[in-house]
């Protein structure tokens, strides 16, 4: 429970006894596909000015893992294949690994993996979660306004290169729910893992609503020519896991109808520098000022504590939409 305290020097905590253990650091609000649950159809991009440069986004990450106990770093968007310099970004976190950092991972659309998937490899980057929403090409375009080919390529191009990873797929309801099994099929016939992830209240054409949301009971009903195996949950992770066949890995994240914001360890930063402590938050609190006027890592420090301690109890506070100014792909996933 809150008791009005302030946050004490130390772990990143807040007054809910959270600890977080890992940040979303948006790289850019930009991308190349238009998603209705991410995107607006008509997207104003983000002064340049205004973004946090390479060296900015490698002293905040330094900041997060040395002074405040972040031991996992994802790189999100926008779409972060879209920054200009990103290997030299995954090249420069690699000497944080000696201060805590135990893992670092990347969110991306992979239309553009061909060329970088190696390269982001031997960068240093440990993995992917890579989004797929439907297979069919024509329901792929139009959920995302493109063309599926690039992201198949990605995929493959991520094999080639070694580097691991996961395909998520957000379920709408009388959108792309007729696609689970279509989509599981496929993802199982090539041994990848997949996940699904419930329609969150957070899309800024206003589009949710409960009705729409396909729930993990659903989903496993779609997926019954499968012999299902419930894993025991491990930490922090939102997925409910699952065996198939003794052998496919699925992952089910439940945002809407089991929130699992009793154990969230996240922390966001978007492309500005803007603290979001929690994905529905309703606003964030600036930490670009601070870093470009020149304050201490103490100062920085503790306004990231100050903005992380007054985080709400999560999506089972609000219950519902989220308005807000940013979107999601200011945010990041």
């Amino acid at each position: 429970m809150a008791d009005g305290r302030s946050p004490a020097p130390g772990w990143l905590v807040d007054q809910h006894g959270r600890r977080k253990r890992k940040l979303r650091l948006s790289l850019t609000d930009r991308c190349n596909l238009r998603c209705a649950y991410c995107m607006p159809q008509n997207p104003v991009w983000l002064p340049r000015k205004d973004v946090l440069d390479i060296d900015e986004l490698l002293a905040v990450a330094r900041l997060f893992v040395t002074e405040l106990g972040i031991t996992h770093i994802r790189l999100t968007g926008g779409e972060p294949t879209l920054r200009g310099g990103l290997d030299q970004l995954v090249l420069g976190l690699q000497p944080l690994r000696a201060l805590g950092l135990q893992r670092l991972s990347m969110t991306t659309n992979g239309t553009r993996l061909r060329p970088l998937a190696r390269l982001l490899r031997e960068s240093g980057l440990d993995d992917l979660n890579i989004s797929i929403d439907a297979r069919d090409p024509a329901l792929f375009r139009k959920l995302t306004r493109g063309s599926i080919e690039p992201v198949l390529d990605g995929i493959a191009a991520a094999k080639e290169a070694g580097l691991p990873f996961k395909l998520n797929a957000v379920v709408i309801r009388d959108y792309n729910d007729g696609e689970i099994a279509a989509l599981a099929d496929w993802a199982f016939a090539q041994q990848l893992t997949l996940r699904f992830i419930e329609f969150m209240p957070l899309d800024n054409q206003q589009q949710w609503s409960r009705e729409r949301v396909v729930t993990e009971p659903e989903i496993l009903a779609r997926l019954s020519h499968y012999a299902l195996e419930k894993i025991p949950r491990s930490g922090a992770d939102p997925a409910t896991e699952y065996l198939l066949d003794g052998r496919h890995r699925l992952g089910i994240i439940t945002t809407v109808s089991n929130p699992f914001c009793g154990s969230c360890d996240r922390v966001r930063l978007t492309a500005t520098g803007e603290i979001f402590p929690c994905l529905f938050s309703q606003k964030g609190v600036s930490l670009r000022d601070a870093l470009r006027r020149g304050d201490n890592d103490a100062r920085l420090a503790a306004l990231i504590r100050d903005a992380v301690w007054h985080k709400d109890r999560g999506f089972a506070a609000p219950g519902g939409y989220v308005e807000r100014l940013v979107s999601m792909h200011h945010l990041g996933g």
